[in-house]
């Protein structure tokens, strides 16, 4: 019985040695020379906000939203195309009520102005 695990417990090993494994030899062997132009903010280019509590723009979740809906667009549209022909007038109903679902979601970021850029 133990032994049908061995295969997925070898998995989860490989998977966090895989993850750990280079950032340990990184650490272990890479050259530690910090100073204040290595520790500078150099992805947004400015110093990081002063309070971490501060109130966002609900447009940041709409754009969130909006990701989220094209997102699911092209990962269930893709693997449907290529079986469409199997699924018959099943699949293309299917199909075309997630895509109605997603055209209102489109619509509700429309008409709640995520799309204009200011």
């Amino acid at each position: 019985m133990l032994a049908n695990y061995l295969p997925i417990m070898v998995f989860i090993f490989l998977g966090i040695a895989f993850g750990i494994g280079p950032m340990l030899i990184g650490h272990l062997l890479g050259p530690s020379k910090p100073d204040e132009e290595k520790n500078s903010q150099f992805e947004c280019g400015f110093p990081a906000f002063d309070d971490s509590r501060m109130h966002f723009n609900v447009r940041y979740y709409l754009v969130a939203i909006l990701f989220i809906l094209f997102d699911l667009e092209v990962a269930f549209f893709f693997p449907w195309a290529v079986v469409q022909s199997d699924l018959g007038w099943f699949g293309f109903v299917g199909m075309s009520i997630f895509l109605f679902l997603l055209v209102v979601g489109f619509i509700f970021e429309w008409k709640n102005g995520a799309l204009e850029w200011e």
